[in-house]
């Protein structure tokens, strides 16, 4: 009986071992590759039943040249990197893994508000440059009282929310899916993003990157905050009009910002942001803890074997409307996930 065929597109960890352990069947043939371009990955994977992605491109070119692909798993949340439409026109679940970094990225959000608010990057290094010395940090602002923004208050920013409460932080948030009473049940008060960003002391972004949401945070926004509110980004850098926020740094419209992500990643070696003193930047590190990267992995192969394994959709399937031409059985995974974590 032929075995499926499933492709790990790209990945950058030490070895595949928690994708092997998910995926050790009979039934199934685990190649890895290293894709970096379109043609590298339709020729890798066009007899595929199953793609598992991290930053090769999964175009609609790439799609229409996969001849047995039923499911294709990304490791991480974004799904930018593969062409919805295109996989759904083809019959092909799409499936990412939503909840494997949710304290990570909520703790490192926490952590940039509290580095950038108590200048400990600044204190830091003029303690190793020989100056000891606490007014070289001034002015810094009792954060207790101050209003946390959130753009976005999906399962992160819900997080976060919860993570501030003991430091005495109003919090209020822009998201136009999520009900007010699932806000409030946060304590959180859902406003506009334009009341949002006049009263927030600290912005931090939690918006997935769509279409609709690319530079949802640009030069309007930034010229209605406070001359003393901080921009915090854990989600994806396009989120963000990065010209428009260097502007507002480089003039004072805005006092500084803290960034997991950028634009262009790994960021230039010519962005000013890197020679910015009330700028933090850190290398889209947020998600990452060992457990969560292992979490990741095996979820992500996990989904694979729903499809392949069980006829079910994908526990995470992302492009919903496939359901109307594709008839898998709804995922019953409790047990089968539940040893992944």
């Amino acid at each position: 009986m032929r075995k499926w065929k499933v492709v790990v597109t790209d990945w950058e960890y030490a070895d595949l071992r928690y994708e092997e352990q998910v995926l050790s069947s009979e039934q199934i043939e685990l190649v890895a590759v290293q894709c970096r371009t379109e043609e590298e990955v339709i020729a890798a994977c066009r007899d595929a039943d199953a793609l598992i992605n991290q930053y090769a491109p999964i175009s609609r070119k790439v799609i229409e040249n996969l001849s047995n692909c039923k499911v294709i798993t990304r490791y991480g949340v974004g799904v930018n990197t593969i062409d919805l439409g295109a996989a759904t026109e083809k019959g092909i679940c799409v499936a990412n893994v939503p909840d494997y970094c949710m304290d990570e990225v909520a703790d490192h959000a926490l952590a940039l508000i509290l580095a950038w608010t108590r200048k400990v990057v600044v204190a830091n290094q003029a303690v190793k440059n020989g100056v000891w010395d606490f007014k070289v940090t001034q002015p810094i602002a009792r954060l207790r009282g101050k209003t946390l923004g959130l753009v976005g208050f999906g399962k992160i920013p819900q997080a976060l929310a919860e993570k501030v409460k003991p430091l005495g932080l109003r919090v209020i948030a822009f998201d136009p899916y999520v009900p007010e009473a699932v806000a409030a049940s946060y304590g959180v008060q859902i406003v506009t993003l334009d009341q949002l960003c006049a009263d927030a002391d600290i912005v931090s972004v939690h918006a997935p990157l769509t279409e609709a949401t690319e530079g949802l945070m640009g030069a309007g926004q930034f010229a209605a905050m406070k001359e003393s509110a901080i921009v915090i980004n854990t989600s994806r850098g396009p989120v963000i009009d990065e010209q428009a926020l260097i502007h507002a740094l480089r003039t004072g419209k805005i006092a500084g910002a803290a960034l997991d992500v950028v634009e262009r990643e790994p960021i230039d070696t010519d962005n000013p942001l890197l020679s910015m003193d009330n700028v933090i930047l850190t290398p889209h590190v947020a998600w990452y803890s060992e457990e969560a990267a292992a979490e990741m992995r095996a979820k992500a192969a996990m989904g694979v074997v729903d499809v392949l394994l069980h006829g079910e959709y994908p526990k995470y399937l992302v492009n919903h409307e496939v359901k109307a031409s594709v008839p898998l059985q709804e995922c019953c995974p409790e047990a089968r996930y539940a040893a992944l974590v």
